[in-house]
């Protein structure tokens, strides 16, 4: 190619860019974006400052979904450009200029968009990177030092992954005037004017869909079942609602046509029409934006309940302050514990308050009704649940009672409910529920576990111990260790803290070390945990964040470009529309109801979908110890109003755009 050819194609990309800055410049600053968000997540994974294993791994599946997300979003993006460019491209080639020099237009163009995007994404990346760890260390309450450094690792991901999207995008932009005609491309920009057939089966498929859908997420029960059946739920809605876009509307609006009483009506003939082939053009857009918003939606709302709620999710893990469990339940080896609690407490100034001790068995079992299984399968059952068994004596100083049980009777808990049955039997022994316990020391009142919990105190010890050995473990890879302890009682004793040290993460470390050394004991404390439910719940916070605005930025964009090319389509209505006879303010009214129904449609769909999620994810925020629904509730309605009024106001912005190119 010589230095004026090159000269001539540089000169017409820059051209055809500055005339297409509409929907250009959105589009570079959208890909600037990307290329800066995808250099901080990227160099932040790769950061040796970050010493939290579990946020990297987390923010490593959150790397991967930006890798996808921005390789779908950006080559759908493109072709929204494409499509708006296809008249101007045919106009090109009716005027004598070939397809191959066309084709080195373009790759001039993409060079030109590749290289703004990335080197300027690049910079603000580097520019803000900083900023955006300080603002990770000060969500997880860290205190650690960054040094700032470059990763050269992360800009070398983000220029490959970039290059090759933008290679992608020109390789299709390639193909589409490659496989097409001058005439083609001449009405590219104004295909699809013929009335969309109804397709009543993908219509019911959507309705299916959906609906299935929606009967998963209001029907799961149990908090486990919700981590199997959620995304089974999600990809159904998420089926339902492009089916339901894009035929099902079209379905709606052909039957309300039919309707000669409603339809002939003033005002219901010119929106109705107008609506049919709105749809049919913006169907997939629309369906994008209500999925995107939903996604935006319960993001924020169910990362932020989790930290905003980070007190009662540590309660609720750690109802009392410090927990010690001793899987030997001799009486020297119960001695010996609480010398060394005594002794290290001192030591360390800890006054301990509300302190409770006993021993007990626990084991997981799959209920049904009042039938409790402790095979193997009961590991794999939907209706899993959690026993732990106390001896009489234990419970009776535990507390402060004098209970009596003859055989085959015990005393039964339910933190979470009301046990309905009179008996209750554990493999092959029954039992006679002689009294339901109203409160125990040992666990919150009204608490809702992931398990069903079940708290089962017995005449003595040699019943419990009679129900632990039978446990069975045939067929299943566990160590005989696991197996010899889970078939032992252990000794079990937690308490309150009260006092300056209460809250000294350090010093009860140092408690955690001094009771380790007694044989067979482990210890684990709300304080020493904070670090870690912070590390996870933190980094869940920031990535829902930084996922959110990802996701609303994709928004934005589809919303943009969806009104320009409405735009540019309702200016050939508004003149046929006048040209019938209809007044400049008839039309402006019709077109205005047409636009105003479409664009809050997929809001109006998000905020359903939310709704009918709400109760199948307050299953799945008790899986991670978050039982506070009110809050969860109260956050979910806060963003829901907040993108609400956000949504409204890109509304109006790129409204005023539209009616600048309509009129």
């Amino acid at each position: 190619m010589s230095t004026l050819a090159r000269n001539i194609y540089a000169k017409l990309a820059v051209t055809n860019l500055k005339n297409n800055r509409k929907t250009y410049m959105p589009y570079i600053l959208t890909s600037m974006l990307m290329v800066m968000m995808f250099y901080m997540f990227d160099a932040l994974t790769k950061s040796k400052d970050l010493r939290m294993e579990t946020l990297r791994l987390c923010l490593q599946y959150a790397t991967g979904v930006m890798v996808i997300f921005s390789m779908i979003f950006l080559f759908y993006t493109n072709s929204f450009l494409m499509k708006q460019r296809k008249n101007e491209i045919g106009v090109y080639n009716v005027l004598g200029m070939g397809k191959r020099h066309i084709a080195k237009m373009m790759a001039v163009e993409t060079v030109i968009i590749a290289g703004v995007s990335m080197i300027g994404g690049l910079i603000l990346g580097i520019i803000f990177g900083k900023m955006m760890y300080l603002i990770l260390l000060k969500i997880l309450h860290s205190g650690v030092e960054m040094k700032f450094a470059v990763s050269m690792a992360a800009i070398k991901d983000c220029l490959v992954l970039f290059l090759i999207i933008f290679m992608l995008t020109f390789i299709y932009n390639l193909l589409q005037v490659q496989l097409a005609n001058p005439m083609e491309l001449l009405r590219g920009s104004s295909q699809g004017e013929k009335e969309p057939k109804t397709r009543w089966l993908l219509a019911l498929v959507g309705v299916l869909a959906l609906g299935s859908g929606y009967y998963i997420a209001l029907t799961t029960k149990e908090p486990l079942k919700a981590l199997l059946t959620f995304f089974l739920a999600v990809v159904l809605v998420i089926i339902g609602t492009y089916a339901l876009f894009t035929a099902g509307s079209i379905a709606l609006l052909k039957i309300l046509k039919k309707n000669k009483k409603y339809y002939y009506r003033q005002g219901h003939f010119t929106t109705i029409s107008g609506m049919i082939y709105r749809m049919k053009q913006n169907a997939v857009g629309l369906a994008n934006i209500c999925i995107l918003s939903t996604m935006v939606l319960v993001m924020i709302s169910t990362t932020t309940s989790l930290y905003a709620g980070m007190e009662d999710v540590l309660h609720t893990r750690f109802p009392k302050a410090v927990a010690v469990t001793n899987y030997q339940t001799s009486r020297e080896s119960r001695n010996q514990l609480q010398e060394a609690l005594e002794k290290e407490c001192d030591r360390l100034h800890l006054q301990r308050q509300s302190q409770i001790s006993y021993r007990c068995g626990q084991l997981m079992a799959s209920q049904k009704d009042e039938q409790f299984e402790i095979n193997a399968d009961a590991y794999n059952s939907s209706k899993i649940c959690y026993l732990t068994l106390l001896p009489l004596e234990d419970y009776n100083h535990m507390e402060g009672k004098t209970e009596t049980l003859n055989e085959n009777e015990i005393l039964l808990y339910c933190p979470d409910g009301k046990y309905n049955y009179y008996d209750l039997k554990i493999a092959k022994e029954n039992f006679h529920v002689k009294k339901q316990i109203r409160k125990l020391k040992a666990e919150v009142e009204k608490t809702q576990s992931v398990y069903g919990n079940y708290y089962i105190v017995f005449k003595n010890t040699d019943a419990i111990l009679k129900i632990l050995q039978m446990q069975n473990y045939s067929g299943q890879n566990v160590p005989e260790a696991f197996k010899k302890n889970q078939q032992m009682l252990r000794y079990y004793t937690a308490f309150d803290l009260n006092g300056k040290n209460a809250e000294n993460a350090k010093i009860l470390g140092k408690l955690q070390k001094g009771l380790n050394k007694v044989p067979y004991t482990e210890m684990e404390s709300r304080e020493t945990s904070r670090e870690s439910f912070y590390g996870l719940y933190g980094g869940l916070f920031f990535i829902g964040i930084y996922l959110g605005i990802l996701f609303l930025i994709a928004t934005v964009l589809i919303i943009y470009y969806k009104q320009i090319s409405e735009g540019f389509e309702d200016r050939k209505r508004f003149q046929i529309m006048q040209n019938v006879g209809m007044s400049k303010r008839e039309v402006r009214h019709s077109i205005r109801s047409q636009i105003l129904s479409v664009f809050f449609l997929p809001l109006f769909m998000a905020i359903l979908h939310v709704i009918v999620a709400f109760p199948i994810m307050v299953k799945l925020l008790r899986v991670l110890n978050l039982s506070n629904r009110a809050l969860f509730a109260g956050c979910t309605v806060t963003t829901i109003g907040v993108f609400a009024v956000f949504y409204a106001i890109v509304y109006s912005l790129t409204a005023k755009e539209y009616y600048r190119i309509v009129n």
